[in-house]
């Protein structure tokens, strides 16, 4: 696979962590990687209206090829799970009008692509995001989580590099998905 550009969100309504990273030939070198505080706005269509600015903004200034997403899980309150729904649509539907591929992964399979289990706790997440980007400093959890989804991301790419459908066509978003998330109920079994 050539370079790889993602730029990778984990969704919030309150936080969003937001992270880009470069990935050639199995190694990974973090450009960018932060928790944005979406508290200062007081409405909550508001906090959306950031989101969006916000993925816009990395997506003009780092100019990624893909775009990576945590999926949804449900929260034990149902507005905070609608909230968190709303939050990634906002951040999907700014990815698409700038044109990026979509992807998105399901948190255990993003904790077992980094960490080496689908029910790693975020320290251990935290950890592990520190070294494979060789960070100074521990990240913050929100930002370790969308450099992990990320990361992810870069490493299904990397196995399905060598699947193609035809001479010279690459494999589609929706084939990565589904081959992804078929690998991830296997193990989950």
């Amino acid at each position: 696979m050539a370079s790889l550009r993602v730029l990778a969100i984990d969704p919030g309504s309150v936080v969003i962590g937001a992270a880009v990273i470069d990935f050639e030939r199995g190694k990974a070198r973090c450009l960018h990687l932060q928790s944005i505080q979406l508290r200062r706005e007081k409405s909550f269509p508001a906090r959306l209206g950031a989101v969006f600015e916000a993925v816009t903004a990395l997506i003009e200034q780092f100019e990624p090829q893909e775009f990576a997403i945590e999926q949804v899980f449900m929260y034990r309150s149902p507005e905070s799970s609608l909230k968190l729904g709303q939050a990634r649509g906002v951040a999907i539907a700014a990815a698409v009008v700038r044109g990026l591929p979509v992807y998105e992964y399901m948190p255990a399979e993003v904790k077992q692509a980094v960490v080496g289990t689908g029910r790693a706790d975020k320290v251990q997440v935290q950890h592990m995001v520190k070294h494979l980007l060789a960070l100074r400093e521990s990240p913050s959890a929100d930002g370790a989580d969308a450099a992990a989804v990320a990361l992810c991301h870069c490493y299904r790419r990397t196995a399905l590099d060598g699947a193609a459908i035809g001479v010279g066509e690459s494999v589609s978003s929706e084939t990565v998905r589904l081959l992804a998330q078929s690998r991830y109920r296997r193990r989950s079994r």
